[in-house]
């Protein structure tokens, strides 16, 4: 299975990228993990990161492209993942399907987790008191939900027209929004 999942930050995508991925056997790749590794390990792209994150930016897609092509050309993503924030931009779309054509495969299946924007600004907010994450005021929180609908909201629309796209309540418990995920894909299974 070739998955991606989209939703604003804090509509729980990791949480359930972890689960959907766990469930389906096959890796699932975060571009924030990747950020945030090479942010704690104070690598060259590290530094660059974390000055674009702490203003509440997003990684500019040439070096999003390059991350996402060197993750998925690893074994353990030959049979199939799942992808947690990427794409992002109409760009690395494009990016995507020029990755996926060169490996002869194509996407079964994009899900999007819908939220209320309040309710994941205190998500963030308890999730940065939590963990300690500086990146997460609510200055730098409602920045990333109004570039989110600007520059990724519109990704929808194109994998809606591709049918590929199915829109799941991310509100509720963990559990609840897994089982909606899962009927979704196995509609898509069953279509």
């Amino acid at each position: 299975m070739r998955l991606i999942m989209l939703g604003p930050p804090g509509a729980g995508k990791g949480t359930q990228a972890a689960l959907v991925s766990a469930a389906h056997g096959v890796p699932a790749i975060s571009t924030g993990d990747i950020f945030r590794a090479n942010i704690k390990g104070e690598t060259p792209l590290g530094l660059q990161v974390k000055e674009i994150t702490a203003s509440g930016g997003y990684v500019p897609d040439e070096i999003t492209n390059a991350i996402v092509r060197d993750r998925l050309a690893e074994p353990d993503a030959s049979s199939g993942f799942l992808l947690d924030g990427y794409p992002r931009t109409t760009g690395q779309v494009e990016a995507l399907d020029q990755m996926l054509a060169e490996s002869g495969h194509a996407l079964d299946a994009v899900v999007e987790l819908t939220v209320d924007t309040d309710e994941v600004v205190q998500r963030l907010l308890a999730r940065a008191a939590d963990q300690g994450r500086a990146d997460d005021t609510e200055h730098v929180v409602r920045e990333r939900m109004r570039i989110y609908a600007e520059e990724t909201a519109p990704l929808a629309a194109v994998y809606r027209q591709r049918g590929l796209l199915h829109e799941v309540d991310g509100m509720g418990t963990v559990e609840d929004v897994t089982a909606r995920i899962e009927a979704a894909l196995s509609d898509r299974a069953g279509a």
